[in-house]
C-alpha cells in the first residue's frame, strides 16, 4: 500500500504509460536560516516541470532530456551566448561618450604633469648653479606660499660672449661667474660687471609686492667705501649684494633669482610675448641700434598697448636714454626719461611675464606650449629656488595679483622732492624716511 493512501491506475505490472512518468517532489520543511532569505514557497508544493521541447544546440545532443534512462549533459556555454548575455546588462558597459570622456581626462592630466615636472626638474637645474657664498648669505626657507618671503631679484651688465654689444664679457669664464654670482676671481678682475637690476619682490602668503632699487643709489657697502649700490656686486657678487641691499633697507633677503638675459628672452617668447602699457610713445637704440653691425635693437613703441617679443621686451627694460620719435606728437624723450623710469619699465616686462602665465584667457595657449614654457621659465633665472621653492613661487605669483609699481624716488612726487638725484659721483642720495615707508609697502 502506497504511504499516501492514493490508488495506483490498474493495469498489467510491466505496462507504463507513454510519455513523461508521473512523479511527486516532496521537500523538506525549510529552516529557520532559510526562511530569512525569503522567495515564498510553500512546503511540500509541486515543483514545475521542466520543460518538454529544448531547443536544439550545436555541440551537443539533447536525445538524454525527458527520457527516461537518457543520459543528462550539462548545458554547453557558447562564447557568443555570453557576451549577448554580458551585454544585455544594463551599465555594464560605458556609453563611448563617458570612455572618450574618461581617456581626454586622463591625458589632460598627463600633460599638466608633464609640465610641472619639466618646470621642477628645470628650476633644480638652475639651482646648482648658483654661488655657494650667494646661499649662504640668505635666510629664507623652502615653504614660500604659506609664509611671505622677500627675493632679491638682479640683473648685471654682462652681455654673452657671443653677441656684438658693447659690454659683452671677454672671457666666457667672467660671463659664468657674473652669471652664478661669483665674487670676482682670475682671471676676471674686481668691478668689471654691475648690478643692472635690482628689484625685491615679496611673494607668499597671499602677497606679491615689488620694489625697485635704482641702480645708482648711494649705500653703504661692507667692507667698501660707500658708493653706488650697484657696486657691491662687481666688488663682491651676489653674497655682497644681497648684505648690502639688507643693510640699505634694513629687511631679510631669503632668496636671490640672477636674471640671464637669454633665458629671459626664451621665457618671454614661450609665453607668446609680454604686453606693456606706455604712458608716452617711445624710441630708443640699443647698443647702436639694430643694422649697425653691433647686435643692437631699435625700438619704435607707441602711447598704450605694446606687445613685445623676448628681444623687444629686454631691450625696454634696459633703455636709459631715448631718442626723438619720429613724427609729430610727443614722446618720452620729451618728457625726459631717467633711471627712475626705467626701473617701472622693468617692472612692467615682470608684469607681463606673470599676467601671461597667471591669465584664464591664456590657458588654452599655457597648456598647450605647458612642456616647453615649464623649461624655459627656471632658466631665465640662476636661484637658490629649485624642485621645492620654484613652483611656489609661481602660485604666489597667481594667488597674490599683480600689484602696483614701486620704485624708490619713483612712486610719489613728495618722496621724490625728499631725494637727491645729483649726489656723490652722479649718485641718487635716498633719506632713511623714504626707505622705511617703501619697506612698510613692500611687507604689505
Amino acid at each position: 500500500m502506497p504511504d499516501d493512501g492514493e490508488k495506483r491506475p490498474q493495469g498489467p505490472p510491466d505496462e507504463r504509460p507513454e510519455g513523461r512518468p508521473d512523479y511527486k517532489v516532496y521537500r523538506s520543511r525549510r529552516g529557520v536560516f532559510s526562511r530569512l532569505k525569503g522567495g515564498g514557497e510553500v512546503p511540500g508544493a509541486e515543483s514545475p516541470r521542466p520543460p518538454q521541447d529544448v531547443p536544439e544546440e550545436p555541440g551537443r545532443t539533447n536525445y538524454g532530456r525527458g527520457h527516461r534512462g537518457g543520459p543528462s549533459l550539462p548545458p554547453v556555454k557558447l562564447p557568443w551566448k555570453r557576451r549577448e548575455k554580458r551585454g544585455a546588462r544594463p551599465g555594464n558597459r560605458k556609453p563611448p561618450a563617458r570612455r572618450i570622456a574618461f581617456w581626454a581626462g586622463i591625458a589632460i592630466v598627463g600633460w599638466i604633469v608633464i609640465s610641472l615636472l619639466a618646470f621642477a626638474i628645470s628650476a633644480q637645474l638652475q639651482s646648482f648653479k648658483l654661488a655657494g657664498e650667494a646661499k649662504e648669505a640668505l635666510h629664507g626657507n623652502p615653504f614660500l606660499l604659506p609664509s611671505a618671503q622677500n627675493i632679491l631679484v638682479m640683473g648685471t651688465d654682462a652681455r654673452p660672449p657671443n653677441t656684438k654689444e658693447p659690454g659683452a664679457a671677454h672671457n666666457p669664464k667672467c660671463y659664468e661667474q657674473q652669471e652664478k654670482g661669483e665674487a670676482p676671481h682670475a682671471p676676471c678682475s674686481e668691478g668689471e660687471y654691475r648690478a643692472d637690476t635690482l628689484m625685491v619682490v615679496r611673494a607668499g602668503g597671499g602677497t606679491f609686492n615689488k620694489l625697485s632699487i635704482p641702480r645708482d643709489s648711494f649705500a653703504e657697502i661692507p667692507g667698501y667705501p660707500p658708493a653706488k649700490i650697484n657696486a657691491a656686486f662687481a666688488y663682491g657678487g651676489a653674497a655682497l649684494q644681497i648684505k648690502t641691499v639688507e643693510k640699505f633697507l634694513n629687511i631679510k633677503i631669503d632668496h636671490v633669482a640672477i636674471i640671464n638675459f637669454t633665458g629671459l628672452e626664451n621665457l618671454v617668447d614661450a609665453v607668446g610675448g609680454v604686453e606693456v602699457n606706455l604712458p608716452h610713445k617711445l624710441c630708443a637704440e640699443i647698443s647702436g641700434g639694430a643694422g649697425h653691425g653691433q647686435g643692437g635693437v631699435t625700438l619704435r613703441l607707441k602711447k598704450g598697448a605694446n606687445t613685445l617679443n623676448g628681444e623687444k621686451a629686454l631691450a625696454y627694460s634696459r633703455v636709459r636714454e631715448p631718442s626723438p620719435c619720429p613724427g609729430k606728437g610727443k614722446s618720452a624723450y620729451s618728457f625726459g626719461y631717467s633711471d627712475l623710469q626705467r626701473e617701472k619699465a622693468q617692472q612692467a616686462v615682470i608684469n607681463g611675464i606673470k599676467d601671461r602665465l597667471t591669465s584664464i584667457t591664456r590657458i588654452p595657449y599655457n597648456f598647450i606650449h605647458g612642456p616647453w614654457i615649464g623649461w624655459d621659465a627656471p632658466k631665465a633665472f640662476v636661484s637658490d629656488m629649485g624642485f621645492f621653492t620654484m613652483p611656489q613661487l609661481v602660485l604666489a605669483a597667481a594667488i597674490g595679483g599683480t600689484g602696483g609699481t614701486d620704485v624708490l624716488c619713483g612712486t610719489s612726487l613728495k618722496e621724490a622732492a625728499k631725494c637727491n638725484l645729483n649726489g656723490p659721483e652722479g649718485s641718487i642720495e635716498i633719506p632713511q624716511s623714504v626707505r622705511r615707508a617703501a619697506v612698510h609697502r613692500l611687507m604689505g
